[in-house]
């Protein structure tokens, strides 16, 4: 796996910076800011995905903001471009859910993933703009989704990685009824400060534990857990090399004003005094085929390119993360060719750690 795919597998679209909560975690810079995206940002997109879209599977994540803050009829405008070849995917955290959405959602054959962090004690920090928990918005909208029967994904972030915390979720969310659940340890990312560093022992604990309770009852697809015991049968019969991609992903982040950023739309946003605002181009101004094809130029693109290498040199996970997110390197370590960060520690090492643990662990009980 080396430099950047001129061709991505999906696209990240934002269709407004605005969210009606007010999470403290968040890493959004403009989340108290409506600015939507134009519909021309989305024909120039669409226009590119079309000949991507017709050679295979292709998807549109449509992330904000609340990306349903944008309002049904614009939403519906800026879904109109990309015809019905592409799977169009909403990452959501559910409190404007309700039956017209529902309707809305099934439509347009829109997936939905909603971010929820457990039950009601586990959301603390998922908050109104008044600071009031909404933890039962959240579930408001989520009823409304089972009511009309359109299946869901759930996101979740652990901020204390504890005992009994995993097992706790996992349960949770096999009553909530999501086929799918992610799990994100918190990030140190973005406007986002709070430290994420945790002591090893009790991440790894976290990731054995999880594994643990999906094994009992493995009816979510716990996406963490799946590809690590994917990379773990790899390393076995020998074709883990076969796993990660010749070339990354360029995840192109097409921002309210459609301007791109590449490998980590947590960037998109923010400038810095050294590589400006992150972006390789603008799809108003230029075709993204042609700005995905010359975004290895971007400077900081470049010396991430430099820290990728730098992994696979010095660190023996490499094949399970391909060296990393670009964000992480930047919001941890203030630039982009350094190398390991609490990120890879937390959800890449003691994720793997993690499963091998459990691995033993069931072993000695066999035995």
């Amino acid at each position: 796996m080396r430099g950047v795919a001129a061709v991505p597998t999906y696209v990240v679209m934002q269709p407004t910076t605005l969210c009606n909560l007010d999470c403290v975690y968040c890493y959004l810079p403009l989340r108290g800011e409506d600015r939507r995206m134009p519909v021309a940002v989305a024909e120039a997109v669409a226009d590119a995905v079309r000949p991507w879209a017709a050679a295979g599977r292709f998807s549109v994540v449509w992330h904000g903001g609340e990306p349903l803050a944008a309002g049904r009829e614009h939403f519906a405008a800026l879904l109109a471009p990309f015809g019905p070849d592409v799977e169009h995917h909403v990452q959501t955290n559910a409190t404007l859910i309700d039956d017209a959405w529902c309707a809305f959602l099934a439509e347009h054959r829109v997936r939905v993933s909603v971010s929820v962090d457990g039950p009601p004690e586990r959301n603390g920090d998922r908050v109104t703009r008044g600071g009031r928990p909404a933890y039962d918005r959240i579930l408001r909208g989520i009823t409304a989704l089972r009511r009309h029967g359109l299946p869901f994904s759930a996101l979740a972030v652990v901020s204390e990685p504890g005992p009994g915390r995993a097992a706790e979720l996992y349960d949770y969310f096999l009553d909530l009824g999501c086929d799918v659940l992610g799990i994100n340890i918190e990030e140190t990312e973005g406007v986002n400060t709070r430290s994420n560093a945790h002591e090893a022992a009790a991440v790894t604990a976290f990731w054995a534990e999880l594994v643990a309770a999906w094994r009992r009852d493995p009816r979510i697809h716990l996406r963490e857990v799946e590809w690590s015991l994917r990379y773990a049968a790899a390393i076995l019969d020998g074709t883990a090399d076969d796993l990660l991609p010749r070339r990354l992903d360029p995840i192109p982040t097409i921002g309210h004003d459609g301007s791109v950023t590449v490998l980590s739309p947590e960037l998109a946003g923010f400038t810095d005094p050294r590589y400006g605002d992150f972006s390789s181009g603008n799809v108003l101004a230029t075709p993204l085929g042609e700005i995905l094809a010359g975004a290895e130029g971007t400077p900081w693109v470049a010396e991430f390119l430099t820290g990728v290498e730098a992994c696979r040199t010095s660190c023996p996970y490499f094949g399970f993360c391909g060296g990393g997110h670009a964000a992480n390197r930047y919001f941890e370590l203030k630039r982009f060719d350094g190398t390991e960060t609490e990120h890879c520690r937390n959800s890449k090492i003691r994720l793997l750690e993690g499963v091998l643990e459990h691995a033993r662990d069931e072993e000695s009980s066999a035995a």
